[in-house]
């Protein structure tokens, strides 16, 4: 398969362009836009063609020889075979949504490499919390600067403009709730309006 059709570019088109081509792309087709949708397992492999593909291309300008060695993934593990069981039973978890699961697996390992810092982030971004995503990855980059995996993963939460994202509160009780109601109905009454 032509990487260059993949992204809709030709060899001439420039590596700004050819990044701009792979960034619209993985926007339309990530996992994330196709949760519970019939069309979720068509996106995800057309998500790992635009990977590599993108890969290939920026392998071959950076004069390397080859293409993608490894399957990328973004921002859930997606692809990258893992020597360490463990972390493929993570990614395993992460890829089938069991985030809980995840997570309790990564804070079991006694160590905390590359691999699983870029696994931390690829749970916190699942959950939505982008900026715990991001530092992960930038820990996991920081540590394994040769890997595309982990780039890739800190690029495209960059480009989307995560940072800042939701991050739940602490569990609330029916107390607490009912605690917060009866103070608001009390300001409001006190304020003389009443509601």
């Amino acid at each position: 398969m032509d990487p260059y059709k993949v992204l809709g570019v030709t060899p001439e088109t420039s590596d700004d362009d050819v990044k701009r081509a792979y960034r619209e792309l993985a926007r339309k087709y990530h996992p994330d836009n196709y949760v519970n949708n019939p069309l979720a397992d068509l996106a995800e492999a057309r998500m790992k063609e635009i990977n590599e593909a993108y890969d290939q291309i920026m392998s071959q300008r950076s004069g390397r020889a080859g293409g993608a060695s490894q399957q990328q993934g973004y921002g859930g593990a997606q692809g990258g075979a893992s020597a360490n069981p463990i972390y493929s039973q993570i990614r395993a978890a992460i890829n089938a949504g069991n985030l809980a699961m995840a997570e309790e697996m990564l804070q079991r390992c006694p160590q905390r490499d590359a691999e699983w810092y870029f696994l931390m982030g690829s749970v916190y971004y699942r959950k939505g919390w982008f900026d715990e995503a991001g530092r992960a990855y930038e820990q996991a980059c920081q540590m394994d600067a040769s890997n595309a995996e982990y780039r890739n993963a800190l690029n495209m939460l960059n480009m989307s403009g995560g940072y800042g994202g939701y991050r739940p509160m602490a569990t609330m009780s029916a107390c607490d709730c009912c605690t917060q109601l009866m103070c608001l109905s009390c300001c409001c009454n006190c304020c003389g309006n009443g509601c």
